[in-house]
């Protein structure tokens, strides 16, 4: 099995090598961490304690990691953690979420990279976030006896399709993993569909409900508030926030914003792009429609700067788009924000998370686009706690209602932070989970006792 899937990996490389050099020499990305995603070449694990090996995807999962990783090591703090991400950003914010864990790209589903990795960790166990399922990662990982779990797990009807069709590659994928930890009913419904044991699918609820800050006063948001003012962003104005927008998004909200800024000279525009990346053809596009912007980079929170600003139809002025081009800040920015848009929503991405603004009461609105979420999203709808808006009118009736009627916007606001304080504990009942199903990590923490009360 794993050289017939080494030869169709191999076969997609050299087919999509044109557009694998582009990524690397145009758009500068994959540079990074070529010898640990090819050749398992990943640092080894110089302790012998019972070991689990997290990972996460990108930012976003490596983020929701941090309650369920805290929870394992109030436990047990013996029991050793390495986390892997397979992007640059995520395997960056790893380093800095998680200090003390063994940090590195994870490994392709090659299967000469997977064993090397393997000797390399000697992991008791491997937690994916969501839904990283590989054939190879979870066949050659079982066959050495190490327990594959699926955290916060979610499978899009879409995605299901999709393994079904592939049933004689995916379904003993499904079969050999020994728990799902899934976030809803229809999730955990599809999981079973593709050959996962009943007995091994339990519906925790989304771990991303955990660990949101709930509190704008908290340190991070209060940081960028200095960074905001001098961005022209003062304690009177009306903030929107964009966040994690894609390409076709940028425009739709600056030019809705130009709009209502016209009849509002407090008000303010945030734009978080989900990649950085794109920055310099953002502000080529905002150049070209008379829209003024700064970056969050340029700004220094020590030395005073004087933003430029235009005129609006009324004859005031208003402060330039302020452009976030920074990674890891969103939720900060979010406890700045007063409205906003949650974007991967508008075109074919499938939504990115609005649980951040929720937890902090911002009222939101998002694009029809969000089946990544949907879960969220119908639990957001249903209690009048978020709204859809399907083109640039709608969006931009949103920013104006935002501002025009603020009482009831914060009431939608408060809606929304209900939301996510009903359906916390998820990460508890992960950990939970975890230990149940891997025995060999019950014992780990007897030992801590038994060494705690020798001691």
């Amino acid at each position: 099995m794993s050289l017939f899937l080494n030869l169709i990996y191999l076969s997609a490389m050299v087919l999509l090598s044109p557009w694998l050099a582009w990524r690397v020499v145009v758009q500068k990305k994959n540079r990074h961490g070529f010898g640990q995603k090819f050749f398992g070449w990943v640092p080894r694990r110089q302790g012998d304690h019972q070991c689990i090996w997290f990972h996460a995807v990108s930012v976003g999962e490596v983020k929701l990691l941090k309650p369920v990783i805290d929870g394992i090591a109030a436990r047990s703090p013996e029991i050793e953690i390495v986390v892997s991400s397979t992007t640059q950003t995520g395997r960056t914010l790893a380093a800095e979420l998680y200090p003390d864990c063994l940090t590195f790209y994870s490994p392709a589903d090659f299967s000469w990279a997977l064993n090397r990795a393997f000797k390399q960790i000697r992991p008791t166990a491997i937690v994916l976030a969501e839904l990283e399922l590989w054939p190879n990662l979870v066949h050659l990982a079982t066959s050495r006896g190490i327990k594959v779990c699926v955290l916060n797990g979610r499978l899009s009807e879409k995605s299901s399709r999709g393994y079904s069709k592939f049933s004689f590659l995916c379904r003993p994928m499904f079969e050999r993993l020994a728990w799902v930890g899934a976030q809803s009913e229809n999730y955990a419904a599809r999981f079973i569909q593709n050959g996962c044991d009943p007995s091994r699918v339990s519906v925790t609820g989304s771990v991303k409900f955990d660990g949101v800050e709930t509190c704008r006063k908290n340190e991070k948001t209060a940081r960028l508030r200095a960074v905001a003012r001098q961005a022209g962003i003062g304690r009177k104005s009306f903030t929107f926030l964009a966040g994690s927008t894609q390409s076709e998004e940028d425009l739709l909200v600056a030019t809705a914003w130009k709009t209502a800024a016209a009849t509002n000279d407090q008000l303010r525009l945030v734009l978080v792009p989900r990649h950085p990346s794109r920055v310099g053809k953002l502000t080529e596009s905002l150049n070209e429609i008379g829209i003024p912007w700064i970056l969050r980079s340029s700004i220094n929170v020590d030395a005073i700067r004087a933003p430029r600003s235009i005129s609006n139809n009324r004859g005031g002025t208003f402060a330039p788009v302020l452009i976030v081009d920074v990674i890891g800040e969103l939720s900060g920015w979010w406890g700045v924000a007063d409205s906003g848009f949650v974007g991967g929503s508008m075109g074919s991405r499938g939504g990115q998370s609005m649980i951040e603004p929720a937890g902090l009461g911002i009222p939101v609105c998002f694009g029809p686009n969000t089946e990544n979420f949907s879960d969220t999203v119908d639990q957001l709808i249903e209690n009048e706690a978020a709204e859809v808006v399907h083109d640039g009118k709608q969006l931009l009736a949103f920013m104006q209602w935002s501002f025009r009627t603020p009482h009831l916007a914060t009431a939608m606001g408060q809606r929304a932070q209900q939301v996510v304080q009903r359906n916390a504990g998820a990460a508890h009942r992960s950990v939970d989970g975890i230990f149940e199903t891997i025995p060999q990590l019950a014992i780990e923490v007897d030992n801590s006792s038994i060494r705690a009360k020798a001691a």
